[in-house]
């Protein structure tokens, strides 16, 4: 259904061209936009008209257009005045109101579409015969970015990415819910995982702005065919998970570029539990005080430079290693040795993961 504002803007132009004042009401009488403040006092006309076998008729001082969606009356057109040239504009402004129905009507079922793709509700047949029919080209290169905002129902954000991808037609924006828009985005045969990322940096940017939202954004790997549109949208979502519970300062997450974030992600919880009790014998890394961890931290950002760490704490090499002999005596294991350092950090991971996933369940 149009919007009672797309139809006030259509009449409001239309008028500021032919100077004829026009106006639009349901089938039940109700005024969804008009051009003069008179309108009312033709509601008990309209109903009649709505009844009648008439597509048009003069009555009362205007011409009455009946403005059909695919054989159901949808509107009712008045325009004022009785002279040839009234019936003239009258014609045409419900000819430019039923193609606008008609527009709509697409646009609501490639949204409608573009949905059930993206969370698996139709069968491969299915997605081939309805692209067809709504025009959608099928072996394209495509991807799919989720921008996540702050608030729910953000209008602004969603309103902001429309602008910036609405002249290509060939883009989908739309949401599965309140927290999310996504932008399913036709390439170029040259674009790149670069140009994606710059492509989230304009969203990010503009956002942050125009919107003044505060959002994170995540995309998919490129897919060559329209069924493989919904396999981006889940490499997205995890991207955006993954994100949050291992790389939460950033705010453009790639799944390709997840790392060993991704693995763990797709670990079950019991296996990780086993992990954890294994290496600190039912003890967690989490249970070290602020100082030994952003010890622990720091000395990670600095590839296990022990100089380099020491300084950036501001504190003497010496007292950087009696830490690290310290945090050796109660796990067993030396930060200094590769081996040892890359099992601290998994395990770390694995906490934050363990931490985010019960979050999940309360």
């Amino acid at each position: 259904m149009i919007s009672n504002q797309i139809l006030q803007n259509t009449i409001d132009g239309l008028k500021s061209i032919t100077r004829i004042d026009l106006c639009v009401i349901d089938t039940e009488g109700i005024i969804l936009a008009s051009t003069f403040s008179e309108a009312e006092q033709s509601q008990s006309a309209v109903l009649a008209f709505v009844e009648s076998p008439a597509d048009s008729q003069t009555l009362q001082g205007f011409q009455f257009f009946k403005v059909f969606d695919e054989h159901q009356l949808e509107y009712v057109l008045l325009a004022k005045g009785t002279t040839e040239d009234v019936y003239m504009i009258g014609k045409i402004a419900a000819y430019q109101i039923q193609n606008l129905l008609v527009a709509y009507k697409e646009r609501f079922d490639k949204d409608n579409f573009i949905k059930n793709l993206l969370l698996d509700n139709l069968l491969l047949v299915d997605i081939y015969n309805r692209a067809k029919k709504l025009h959608i080209e099928i072996d394209v290169r495509r991807t799919v970015f989720i921008i996540e905002t702050k608030y729910e129902k953000d209008n602004n954000a969603l309103e902001t990415v429309r602008s910036l991808f609405s002249t290509k037609t060939k883009d989908f924006i739309t949401a599965v819910d309140e927290k999310n828009i996504i932008l399913v985005k036709e390439l170029k045969p040259t674009d790149d995982y670069e140009s994606l990322n710059k492509t989230a940096s304009v969203i990010l940017d503009m956002l942050n702005t125009e919107a003044m939202s505060k959002v994170h954004v995540a995309y998919g790997t490129i897919v060559d065919d329209i069924k493989e549109v919904s396999r981006s949208y889940k490499e997205a979502r995890m991207a955006l998970d993954v994100g949050k519970i291992f790389y939460s300062s950033k705010n453009i997450v790639a799944y390709n570029n997840l790392g060993i974030g991704r693995l763990i992600y797709q670990l079950p919880i019991p296996l990780c539990k086993m992990f954890i009790k294994e290496i600190f014998d039912g003890k967690s890394p989490d249970d070290f005080d602020e100082e030994t961890l952003s010890t622990i931290n720091k000395f990670f950002e600095n590839s296990l430079n022990v100089s380099e760490t020491s300084r950036q704490l501001y504190i003497h090499r010496n007292t950087l290693v009696y830490r690290l002999d310290k945090l050796q005596k109660s796990t067993n294991l030396d930060l200094r040795v590769f081996e040892d350092a890359i099992t601290f950090k998994i395990a770390l991971m694995v906490v934050k993961y363990m931490k985010y996933m019960e979050t999940l369940d309360y």
